[in-house]
């Protein structure tokens, strides 16, 4: 890696978490097309490289977070559980049954159009009828976590990347999804890379992390992180969510387009 790509890692990830630690995702599923698109990292090796961003970056925001006491309760506790096994089985499933540039690029539109299509439905209704918060109870919230976990382990994005925004639009409060969402990215994606790079000794082709590029995107998440969950309190709600909303539907479409030429 030379000194103009690891600048622009280190940007992409600083710009990137700031924008989204706030309501708990640490960026890495905004920072997969640059790496694949812009940076040239090829598949299935960007998966783990993203893993290796959350792992570096994840203790920026945490560091907030547990400074300011957010970071114990049962919610913590339940993604964790839940997405643990789910990333290591999403990592077998990347490595040895979607190997493949147009299955991954499929994979991508099929989890970002909806998600992001949701998250700004979902804020703009509850922007103009609020109704009471209903929060998911503890066994869907594992559920929910696991299968989040499965697919975060095929797109290396840790799995809470995903559980934020899908428990934001459930109706529970930002200041209590971020802590917990980042807490369970950060352990999956410990366990996410360390499987990818357990498999990348008994696998050909490129699966193992590329270290230098992961580290230089973490560090700059690292430090987008902490400046995110500081902003947290002083940040309109709503359009932080509509702003992952949109995110989440360009970086689809964009895969999409890709797919139909």
């Amino acid at each position: 890696m030379d000194w103009p790509t690891g600048l622009l890692g280190f940007a992409a990830g600083l710009l990137i978490s700031v924008t989204t630690a706030p309501v708990g995702v640490s960026g890495a599923v905004f920072l997969l097309p640059v790496q694949v698109s812009v940076l040239g990292v090829p598949s299935p090796a960007v998966t783990p490289t993203n893993l290796l961003y959350n792992v570096v970056a994840g203790p920026g925001a945490l560091l907030r977070h547990h400074r300011a006491g957010t970071l114990r309760g049962p919610l913590t506790r339940l993604l964790v559980l839940g997405t643990v096994p789910g990333v290591v089985v999403g990592a077998v499933i990347r490595v040895f049954a979607v190997p493949g540039p147009s299955v991954f690029r499929l994979l991508i539109a099929a989890l970002l159009l909806p998600l992001g299509g949701w998250l700004c439905l979902r804020t703009l209704r509850r922007a103009s009828r609020p109704a009471p918060a209903r929060e998911p109870s503890p066994r869907a919230v594992t559920r929910l976590a696991m299968a989040v976990g499965v697919a975060g382990g095929i797109y290396g994005i840790g799995g809470g990347s995903l559980l934020g925004p899908i428990l934001v639009g459930r109706g529970m409060p930002v200041a209590k999804v971020a802590p917990a969402a980042l807490a369970a990215t950060f352990v999956t994606s410990v366990v996410g890379a360390g499987t990818y790079a357990l498999l990348s000794l008994t696998t050909t082709g490129d699966i193992a992390p590329y270290w230098s590029l992961g580290l230089a995107c973490g560090l700059g998440g690292l430090c987008g992180g902490y400046l995110g969950a500081r902003l947290q309190p002083r940040l309109p709600e709503t359009a932080l969510r509509l702003l992952l909303g949109v995110l989440a539907l360009g970086v689809g479409g964009l895969y999409a387009v890709q797919l139909l030429r």
